[in-house]
């Protein structure tokens, strides 16, 4: 359980991490400056577990993966968005950093509501509000993905062939 903090639509990748940040991929120092031109309080007061929530065409922009890596560096449990700019999903999920779709909870989840995220079922939970509602759930191969850290230490951790089996 974590507390929300909510972002509008079309959020971009300099808006989450400014690229004159990108000097490094360190997620702990990316994290640092995370949001830090619109919501300079979140590197100052996120705690691990809290949810990111976003409107429509998150993550939209540059290509760089500077942006979830700084998100996930923050210790975010999740990004909860209505869509996800086509890029910004795949670099999340390559480093691990779970995400889920959920229109019906983006249009009710309010700043600093506590919210719970089951990322096996997709469950979300208000618990400030008293309200559940129901994202995609993520593919169990996505969620071991996030649960090594990312792809590459995934791909460390199986074999290929029997992946591919």
């Amino acid at each position: 359980m974590g507390k929300a903090w909510t972002f509008g639509e079309n959020l971009n990748t300099d808006e989450i991490i400014p690229g004159r940040f990108n000097i490094t991929i360190d997620p702990l120092e990316l994290a640092k400056n995370v949001f830090c031109e619109i919501k300079a309080e979140y590197a100052k007061n996120v705690k691990p577990g809290d949810i990111i929530v976003g409107g429509q065409n998150f993550g939209c922009g540059s290509s760089r993966e500077h942006a979830p890596i700084a998100i996930k560096g923050s210790q975010a449990k999740c990004i909860i968005a209505s869509s996800y700019a086509r890029i910004f999903f795949r670099n999340a999920i390559n480093i691990g950093l779970p995400i889920l779709e959920c229109p019906e909870a983006v249009a009710d989840i309010e700043e600093g509501n506590e919210v719970d995220v089951d990322l096996a079922s997709g469950k979300i939970n208000n618990i400030t509000k008293g309200r559940t509602y129901q994202a995609r759930a993520l593919p169990d191969f996505v969620l071991k993905i996030a649960d090594a850290g990312g792809i590459v230490n995934f791909l460390k951790d199986h074999d290929i062939q029997e992946l591919l089996a």
